[in-house]
């Protein structure tokens, strides 16, 4: 397993640098010039000055040189953990990060816990109350979530749960009280998480349904089996039948979909952040890409690659902890 791990680390490097050239390749073909939207109207300045200003700052950022010059000087900075500037915000782009990406992070997060914890436990009850009232019940209201559209969902919640015209319990926007940074700890940890209820709902229930359906396929299809009829016969307990047996041999299709959710739910977290003006990466993404802000989108593309190859290498290694079956070594 040791040999596999440090074989997947080195083929990482080669993805992700098609990684970047692919969206380094996008971003330059994609129509705008950066820096003329991030100065923004002349004002009263005329045409020959504000052509001035727009050639000293493309080439305070190198973008009047060869794409290809602008590429190789980019990833020699990425190799040395610098970003760049951002047009936009006139900062570093690690600095940016630095405040985004926990803000994501813990928004992410704590969705991902809350679908696997109801998510396991509600698909396996269907899949052992097959066709009965609670199975028949959990599967409309799945099919109702995953049918939602995000954007809508994230409005209705906003309208119905943030203003005075029905139940004024949430605030609309934002991750924190005007005031939160006077407060001491656990106060300000009630108020975060009072802010984030809303978002954390509107970011968990696709991946809720989407997953419960998994499991419970995933145990349908395993309390069939043979073995799980032997087990029986042999008299062991339902309880060590169920989980020991049946859902250790359904939970593969599990952590596949572990492998993916996450970066998933970062790529979908642009919708939630934009929804309720959640100061994260997803808005930050967003505003670089409509604002061509370069370095900013080839640093998120670049966190959102390793999300991914980190996700399935982990995938891979838990394939082969829960199933000893599954080996990666090549053989002698």
């Amino acid at each position: 397993m040791g040999t596999y791990i440090v074989r997947r680390l080195f083929l990482m490097i080669p993805t992700l640098i098609g990684i970047t050239i692919m969206v380094f390749a996008i971003s330059r073909l994609a129509p705008g010039d950066p820096v003329s939207l991030a100065l923004g109207p002349g004002g009263e300045m005329d045409a020959e000055r504000a052509g001035a200003v727009v050639e000293a700052q493309r080439q305070l950022y190198g973008l009047d040189r060869p794409l290809h010059e602008q590429y190789a000087t980019w990833f020699w900075r990425v190799v040395r953990l610098d970003f760049g500037d951002s047009i936009k915000h006139h900062r570093p782009v690690s600095s940016l990060l630095a405040e985004r990406i926990p803000i994501t992070l813990m928004l992410n997060l704590s969705a991902f816990v809350i679908i696997y914890a109801i998510s396991i436990p509600l698909g396996v009850l269907s899949a052992v109350k097959h066709k009965k009232l609670v199975d028949r019940m959990t599967s409309v209201v799945l099919f109702m979530l995953w049918s939602l559209p995000v954007m809508w969902a994230g409005q209705m919640l906003i309208g119905y749960f943030t203003g005075p015209a029905f139940v004024d319990w949430f605030p609309p926007a934002g991750i924190s009280s005007n005031y939160a940074d006077r407060l001491a700890f656990f106060p300000w940890l009630l108020d975060r998480i009072w802010h984030l209820v809303l978002p954390v709902v509107c970011i968990s229930y696709t991946g809720f349904a989407y997953l419960t359906k998994q499991v419970r396929a995933g145990m349908l299809d395993n309390l069939r089996a043979d073995y799980v009829r032997t087990a029986r016969a042999k008299g062991l307990s339902g309880s060590v039948v169920l989980w020991r047996h049946a859902f250790r041999n359904s939970v593969i299709p599990v952590i596949t979909i572990m492998a993916t959710l996450l970066p998933a739910m970062f790529a979908g977290s642009v919708i939630i952040e934009q929804i309720f003006s959640i100061p994260g990466m997803g808005l930050l993404a967003f505003e670089a890409v409509t604002t061509r802000d370069y370095n900013v989108v080839m640093a998120v593309a670049v966190i959102a690659g390793l999300l991914n190859l980190i996700g399935l290498l982990l995938a891979d290694i838990a394939y082969a902890i829960v199933d000893p079956r599954i080996s990666f070594e090549g053989k002698s």
